[in-house]
């Protein structure tokens, strides 16, 4: 039961204890809301889940409507090109579409049209020493829960990577940040890779004084291979953020 639900069913019982007018004065409800709120529930013979809030998408959604051949040439640039963005396929399909004398949609368009037909994403191939194409499949990786909230130090800690120029020279500032006291380290290093993330999650680990349970990273090579596979060792849950989401690691 949604905390929608349980408004609800405390504004029908307070309708029955004072009646119909007071309702309405108090709560900035409908008196035709209440009448169907009050159907609802005896429908379903009591069960206040009843009352929990539906989905407000469309029975008959608008569909796009653009022709066959415009569709087809999406299709045979994306197989051409794998992979290839809705913005590079507008420039291509631009002056086609002027030779054809159709209109061309706007990126935003290709990018849905593209949706439509099932994605059109194809994995990256590689060519092993016969010469033969070897298809690489997409790892899978773990994803913090959405509702997932730090309760206790350890519970998660989150690491990220900000690279600064300093007298002309290049430095990585490895940070670490615990998601429930805020504790913070940071760790400025000449590499970027994982082998110096690994050195500065010990360090951390060292002397932030409680166990950890989860870590939560962003796609950086940094924390690959040897870092990941500290975690490994540890039995420690390495949570990846979804790419070009750096909201999702940003904590103060």
């Amino acid at each position: 039961m949604t905390d929608e639900a349980k408004r609800r069913i405390n504004i029908l019982s307070f309708w029955e204890k004072h009646g119909l007018k007071a309702t309405l004065d108090a709560f900035s409800t409908k008196r035709r809301t209440l009448f169907l709120w009050k159907a609802t529930l005896k429908k379903a013979q009591g069960d206040v889940e009843a009352l929990n809030p539906r989905s407000k998408r469309p029975r008959a959604l608008r569909r796009r409507k653009w022709p066959p051949l415009l569709l087809a040439e999406i299709k045979r640039l994306r197989q051409d090109h794998p992979n290839l963005g809705k913005e590079k396929i507008f420039h291509l399909l631009q002056p086609w579409c002027v030779q054809k004398g159709l209109p061309c949609p706007k990126p935003a368009t290709i990018g849905n049209l593209i949706k439509d037909m099932g994605g059109l994403r194809l994995c990256p191939v590689r060519l092993n020493r016969n010469g033969k194409t070897v298809v690489r499949k997409k790892a899978k990786k773990s994803r913090k829960p959405k509702q997932f909230v730090a309760t206790h130090p350890g519970h998660c800690v989150a690491l990220d990577t900000v690279e600064r120029f300093i007298g002309g020279n290049r430095r990585y500032i490895i940070t670490f940040t615990d998601l429930a006291s805020r504790f913070s380290l940071a760790w400025a290093t000449l590499s970027h890779a994982s082998q110096a993330a690994k050195d500065f999650f010990n360090l951390a680990t060292f002397l932030f004084p409680f166990p950890l349970q989860n870590v939560l990273t962003d796609n950086g090579s940094e924390f690959m291979k040897h870092f990941d596979e500290q975690l490994r060792a540890r039995h420690l849950t390495h949570w990846h953020t979804y790419p070009k989401t750096p909201k999702r690691n940003a904590y103060r």
